[in-house]
């Protein structure tokens, strides 16, 4: 199981299907997420440190938060489980 996948399942908090393949995974979250977010999501997979990812991805402390929290809210909605879902 891809690392991908398990932290997906981290944040959500209820999932009634199985996520779909990798590949079929990451082009339905292309769709639904901004691009930020799934460099987010993916350095978060890679256990990447915080400092490491607010570099990267430029942000602040707030705005990292800020991101973190709206990418979470994202993948416990209806819409996105059932695209991220077989």
């Amino acid at each position: 199981m891809s690392t991908l996948t398990n932290e997906i399942e981290k944040h959500i908090k209820k999932l009634v299907n199985p996520l779909k393949e990798e590949e079929e995974l990451l082009a339905a979250l292309k769709v639904k997420l901004t691009k930020k977010e799934l460099k987010l999501l993916k350095a978060w997979a890679e256990n990447k440190d915080t400092a490491e990812i607010r570099t990267a991805l430029n942000l602040d402390e707030e705005h990292y938060g800020e991101l973190s929290t709206k990418l979470i809210k994202k993948l416990n909605q209806e819409k996105i489980k059932q695209a991220i879902c077989i």
